[in-house]
């Protein structure tokens, strides 16, 4: 299974500096690929509950960087690691607009960039951008269809009900071939459905390991019956680690529990069959040193197992 680690983009350590020590040092360590996330506003009180834990948003998110901006100064520091977006919400941006961002970024890193989208939580988040929150589905669907046509075309235009580019010669190619890798943050039994038809994967979050598997089942059998071959799509498992000094109940995790509690679930979700799990330690009070130490500590104890 492969390790990632969020890169800094929140909070009190999202700073040029922050982004520096961690992408080179994860790399130093030997972690396979670095995350972002996306946020556009930290309202002091949401629009809608923040899906996960007491429903409260993290105080982090007052404090945030443009992902794609962010992975693009991680390339020019690193050589070997992946760069991946957990999760880039792709309809902020008319989808011409996205598909040069991507390009631009997986030549620019070599071909070393992941495509992670999300639809998101908050409402308030779309009104900010002018973007309809209902609809986000059909919108999504054109967006990929956008991003699809205009790497495998010369001369590209698409017509949709959303969406109108007149006709363009396209130059500009992404180094992977014919596309980076696009994976999808979903949970419902649609969003589960549009994986396995149309992605290269799955971002889950952490949660008890037979519910993710019965899910990535549920992928692989949508895979089967779009005449997709299931063993090409790929799953990266986000951890948010609420770290506590003293072992919690089993029960409790993935939700909170100690670091060795953590790697033991990192562990056990390479033998189910996890691809990929990435950590953000960015969700604890540490700071950025203890933050490279956690990292580090994490690392060598998966790897040992």
């Amino acid at each position: 299974m492969r390790l990632g680690l969020a890169l800094p983009t929140f909070g009190s350590a999202a700073r040029p500096e922050g982004i520096l020590r961690v992408c080179r040092t994860a790399e130093d360590m030997g972690y396979d690929s670095l995350w972002t996330g996306d946020r556009v506003l930290a309202p002091p009180v949401p629009g809608a509950p923040y899906p996960s834990g007491d429903g409260e948003m993290p105080r982090a998110y007052e404090n945030h960087m443009d992902p794609l901006v962010a992975l693009t100064f991680a390339a020019s520091h690193t050589t070997r690691v992946q760069l991946g977006t957990s999760t880039l919400k792709g309809l902020w941006l008319p989808p011409i607009m996205l598909a040069r961002a991507l390009t631009t970024l997986d030549l620019l890193s070599q071909g070393r960039l992941i495509v992670g989208l999300g639809l998101g939580w908050m409402p308030d988040e779309y009104t900010a951008v002018s973007v309809p929150w209902k609809g986000r589905g059909a919108r999504l669907d054109e967006t990929l269809d956008v991003l699809e046509e205009y790497w495998a075309s010369d001369v590209f235009s698409h017509e949709g009900p959303l969406f109108t580019i007149p006709e363009t010669v396209v130059g500009l190619k992404p180094r992977q071939r014919p596309g980076p890798p696009v994976m999808l943050a979903a949970f419902t039994p649609g969003g589960l459905r549009r994986i396995g038809r149309r992605f290269g994967g799955w971002l889950p979050a952490a949660m008890p390991l037979p519910h993710l598997m019965d899910m990535w089942d549920v992928i692989q059998k949508e895979a089967v019956e779009a005449d997709r071959d299931p063993a090409t799509l790929r799953m990266a498992l986000r951890v948010n680690p609420r770290l506590t000094d003293t072992k919690t109940d089993p029960a409790q995790m993935p939700r909170a529990g100690t670091l060795a509690q953590y790697i033991d679930y990192a562990r056990a979700a390479a033998e189910a069959g996890v691809h990929e799990l990435f950590v953000d330690f960015g969700q604890t009070p540490a700071g950025l040193a203890e933050r490279v130490d956690l990292a580090g500590r994490f690392l060598d104890g998966v790897r040992q197992g």
